[in-house]
């Protein structure tokens, strides 16, 4: 236990130290191949290093250190998280994962396995310098997209122009991909979220990544004075996405484990004495089954058209994303789930396994391998916001499940 607790305490220390690598002076902000990565880099090289691990960075800007096995041949686990950030971040979203797939080598103590360990800082999730997420974990899953390469950020910049300026080479980003010897993936990252600190539990299994579906609606009225214009003569766009946007919220509360949002509307022409003649929103539909999204997606644009229909107006939509549900594998879940029922005090309730409404580099990973996600307490559910952090003894629970996962797997 004591080795645990030391070991939760220098994970912590660590995210703290990493944390003041930043593009921003006064907050946490590390972009796909921004400077402050190789500063993250370097820390974690050495570390990794000290524990003879053999390291390197791929031509997508992957941290990638692998901890051998028994034999030269055997198969490996793969352990991940992401190193960027969004702008104005917290401490431990990502970076977590990866310090503690390190903190894990190193309380093996030098002994081997029969597997080997492969833990990967992937240089890209969040999707904000160039507009698309996933970008390292794309690289490593063997499904990057290289008409990506020519996407700029506002600088200008391309992706290939990012790369090389890191010191890679964009041509053999096909290098990056696994080889067939992973087995496996597991990721361990803070849930973002209040369900587990609502429940009163350290620890959660992911049994899937929820399905996505975000679109851009336009309801198109007429606008007109807002003075001379009678309540029972106007197509108002804006009071007609305020009942939709009710109806959306309505959806959601009816239809167990559905999240839906309007994250953002524009009202045209934006005049204080104008009624407002046309409104753009956006949508988005999350769920951890398909059909359960797509139906409440159906029954959502429905809404809108009714809700036009009735008050003399145009409604339209188009769908930006449609990403399907990712489950994790049945027996790394499984195994997940038993790994935290391992950790936890006598007494405590069964794990939970739930769904997680935010994407991960697990999705991406689970088309090429098994994969299993361990999310840990978020106090306040707090995340992507410099108050987001993580308890000592959270972090210290799953250092002990994550050695218990690596005793009992098999590949």
């Amino acid at each position: 236990m004591e080795s645990f607790d030391h070991s939760a305490r220098a994970v912590l220390a660590c995210c703290d130290e990493l944390s003041h690598y930043s593009e921003a002076p006064a907050s946490i902000e590390r972009t796909f191949l921004s400077a402050p990565i190789h500063d993250v880099h370097r820390h974690l090289r050495a570390w990794m290093e000290r524990l003879g691990m053999r390291v390197w960075v791929d031509a997508a800007g992957n941290l990638r250190g692998v901890y051998a096995g028994e034999r030269a041949d055997e198969k490996r686990l793969v352990i991940g998280s992401h190193l960027d950030t969004v702008p104005n971040a917290g401490a431990y979203d990502g970076v977590l994962g990866v310090v503690m797939g390190v903190a894990l080598v190193e309380l093996l103590r030098d002994e081997r396995l029969a597997y080997g360990i492969e833990v990967i800082g992937f240089s890209e999730e969040e999707g904000v310098r160039f507009g698309v997420p996933f970008l390292g974990s794309h690289a490593v899953a063997g499904s990057f997209d290289r008409t990506v390469l020519d996407r700029r950020d506002q600088a200008g910049v391309s992706v290939a122009d990012a790369i090389r300026a890191f010191g890679l080479n964009p041509d053999e980003i096909g290098s990056a991909a696994l080889d067939s010897n992973a087995a496996a993936y597991l990721e361990i990252h803070i849930e973002q979220g209040p369900v587990l600190e609502k429940a009163g539990q350290a620890l959660g299994a992911v049994s899937s990544i929820a399905g996505q579906t975000r679109a851009a609606v336009t309801f198109r009225g007429k606008a007109n004075h807002a003075g001379t214009t009678p309540m029972a003569l106007r197509r108002d766009a804006l009071c007609a996405a305020a009942e939709w946007i009710l109806a959306v919220e309505r959806e959601a509360r009816a239809t167990h484990g559905l999240v839906a949002t309007v994250g953002k509307i524009d009202a045209a022409p934006g005049a204080g004495n104008v009624i407002a003649g046309e409104v753009q929103a956006t949508l988005d539909v999350r769920h951890g089954v398909d059909q359960v999204r797509e139906r409440a997606f159906r029954t959502i644009v429905r809404a809108g058209e009714e809700i036009a229909r009735r008050r003399g107006l145009l409604f339209s939509h188009d769908v930006r994303l449609n990403q399907a549900a990712v489950p994790m594998n049945p027996d790394l879940l499984a195994l997940a789930a038993e790994s935290i029922a391992a950790a936890s005090p006598p007494g405590a309730p069964a794990p939970m396994r739930m769904v997680s409404g935010a994407g991960h580099d697990a999705m991406v990973l689970a088309a090429r391998v098994p994969s299993a996600m361990i999310f840990v307490r978020s106090p306040g559910g707090v995340s992507h916001h410099p108050d987001e952090t993580v308890l000592l003894q959270d972090v210290q629970a799953a250092l002990m499940a994550g050695s218990y996962f690596l005793r009992k797997l098999s590949l």
